[in-house]
């Protein structure tokens, strides 16, 4: 009988000892997984060319590259937040790539692009910076029709052409798409603003094309109908590509000239505009951080 209770005690302490240790197994796990869903995802900064990527890349800590096809990957961190500099490279089809396999790869938190950009506002000059509250691509319309031996007129090409339309059934979705820059990375960017010396920061229109434009007439169309402050190659396919993965996005652009006052090229724009957008990144990432 003394052997049976015996027996009995031991069964249960060993039960009570294994069920410790499986809640104590089961608390580390719960504990690691809180843990990592309190990581932070990393924010992609881009750049098209060296002029726009590679002083970032070269500030940041722990670098690992990534080259995927023709584009270039600096993973490491900043000022301790995880951070990626991607150089998309030049235009509307290589900046839209680089954007699509950084998000499907890097699942990131959110997406700036930035870089050097042409006038369209006089008002605007050299090492001013402008935030994108949207972007837009002026190389998406419909000209007017003109038979044989009636030339070509750009100013008469009035009717801008949505190349993302909610009825994807209308063959002719004439309107001006904007996609709108997110309220928090424009919060971060203000905060930032107080920081930079070198010009003025304001909210404006990014117009983007795989075209350079120097007819100061079609400039100021532009200016004046879609309300573009600044214009380059890239961020309208960017934030295209972001807004159907839902990862928010803004464009930031510095002025490295301007025709329409004759605003000299500096190629020293495009290491102030990355200098200011590491700023942009840390405030992001500090209210995100506080926020987990």
């Amino acid at each position: 009988m003394q052997l049976k209770k015996l027996f009995y005690a031991v069964c249960i302490g060993s039960a009570v000892v294994l069920s410790g240790c499986n809640n104590s197994s089961d608390n580390s796990s719960a504990q690691t997984e809180q843990v990592a869903e309190k990581t932070l995802q990393p924010i992609i900064i881009q750049g098209a060319l060296p002029i726009e990527s590679e002083n970032m890349a070269a500030k940041l800590n722990g670098v690992t590259v990534e080259t995927i096809g023709g584009w270039k990957y600096w993973k490491g961190t900043y000022q301790g937040y995880p951070v990626i500099i991607s150089k998309t490279r030049m235009g509307m089809t290589n900046s839209s790539a680089a954007t699509a396999i950084a998000i499907e790869r890097y699942k990131p938190i959110a997406i700036i692009n930035q870089g050097t950009s042409g006038g369209h506002d006089p008002a605007l000059n050299v090492y001013d910076i402008v935030l994108g509250k949207y972007a837009t691509n002026i190389g998406a319309f419909r000209t007017p029709r003109l038979a044989a031996g009636q030339g070509s007129d750009s100013l008469q090409w009035k009717e801008a052409f949505d190349v993302l339309p909610d009825d994807e059934s209308d063959p002719e979705p004439i309107t001006i798409r904007k996609f709108e820059g997110d309220s928090e990375l424009l919060i971060a960017a203000a905060k930032a603003k107080v920081r930079y010396s070198k010009g003025q920061v304001v909210e404006g229109t990014i117009g983007s094309a795989d075209v350079w434009i120097n007819e100061l007439d079609r400039i100021a169309f532009f200016h004046n109908t879609y309300g573009t402050s600044v214009e380059e190659m890239e961020a309208a396919s960017v934030a295209q590509v972001a807004y159907q993965f839902n990862v928010p996005f803004l464009g930031i652009r510095i002025l490295s000239n301007n025709i329409t006052n004759n605003g000299a090229y500096d190629p020293g724009t495009g290491e102030a505009c990355q200098e200011f957008v590491l700023d942009v990144a840390v405030e992001y990432m500090k209210e995100k951080k506080a926020a987990l």
